[in-house]
C-alpha cells in the first residue's frame, strides 16, 4: 500500500510516506509555522521517492483533538488532496498517535497522552499496547488536569505521560494516577499516524474526501472562532 501521512495537531508539523513496507518522513517542531511548512514536505517527500499524489492509494491524517488551527491545516489539506486525486481518507485519533509514538520512542506499554487545552484544561486519551498498536482504553476527554474522568482514575497500573499537557500539568496529574514515566517535550508524528491508518484501512474505516473533518471536542468554543 502507498500511504501519506499527516499531522499538525500540536505545535510540530511532519509528514509522512509509506511505500509497500518503507517509509520516510519530516518533522520539524515549529509553532505557527504549519501551513507554510506543510505542504514543502509533502513536496520533498514525493520528490525524494519519485511518486505523485496520483499514485497514493489513500491519505492519512491526525484529525484531533489537539490547537485548533493545528488540525484544521491537517483536514483542510487532506481534504484538497484527496478531491484532486479521488483518494479515499483515513482519520486518526492525535491521542492516539501521540501513544503510538510514546511506544516507538520509549518502549511506553500503556501511556496517558495528553494535550494543553488552555483555559486550564486538558485533552487526554489512555492507551494499551495490544495486537502491534496503542489501543484506547476509553474515551477521549476534554477535562480539568485536576479532574481526571473515572475510567481513568478506575485503571490500577501505572502510565507513561506524554504531551505537552504534561509540561503543564505533571503534577496535577500525578495527585490522580500513578505515573511510570513522563515525556512533556512529546509531541505527535506523521510516521506514528502510518500504522493506525493502515489498520483502519484494513477495517474498512476510510472515507470519502467530504468527511475528513477536524476533532475539537470543544466544540462550544470552536462555535465562537471569528467567522463561524
Amino acid at each position: 500500500m502507498k500511504l501519506l501521512a499527516l499531522e499538525t495537531s500540536t505545535e510540530a508539523c511532519s509528514a509522512a510516506l509509506y511505500l509497500e513496507g518503507k517509509m520516510i518522513s519530516r518533522f520539524r517542531h515549529a509553532p505557527r509555522l504549519q501551513t507554510d511548512l506543510l505542504l514543502p514536505m509533502v513536496e520533498e517527500l514525493l520528490a525524494e521517492s519519485g511518486m505523485t499524489l496520483a499514485d497514493m492509494d489513500a491519505l492519512a491524517y491526525s484529525r484531533g483533538p489537539g490547537a485548533f488551527t493545528g488540525v484544521r491545516i491537517a483536514a483542510a489539506a487532506v481534504q484538497a488532496m484527496a478531491f484532486a486525486r479521488d483518494l479515499p481518507v483515513l482519520a486518526v485519533s492525535s491521542l492516539q498517535t501521540l501513544a503510538q509514538g510514546a511506544y516507538r520512542q520509549h518502549g511506553a506499554h500503556r501511556v496517558l497522552a495528553v494535550f494543553d487545552a488552555r483555559m486550564n484544561e486538558v485533552y487526554i486519551g489512555a492507551y494499551a499496547w495490544r495486537d502491534g498498536l496503542m489501543q484506547p482504553l476509553g474515551n477521549e476527554h476534554l477535562c480539568a488536569p485536576t479532574a481526571l474522568p473515572a475510567e481513568l482514575l478506575c485503571e490500577p497500573a501505572a502510565f507513561f505521560a506524554a504531551g505537552n499537557g504534561v509540561a503543564v500539568h505533571e503534577a496535577a496529574l500525578r495527585a490522580q494516577c500513578t505515573l511510570s514515566g513522563v515525556a512533556p517535550d512529546f509531541f505527535p508524528a506523521a510516521e506514528d499516524v502510518v500504522p493506525l491508518a493502515l489498520a483502519l484501512h484494513a477495517q474498512g474505516g476510510a472515507c470519502a474526501p467530504e468527511l475528513a473533518l477536524p476533532v475539537y471536542l470543544r466544540d462550544e468554543v470552536w462555535k465562537k472562532l471569528p467567522g463561524r
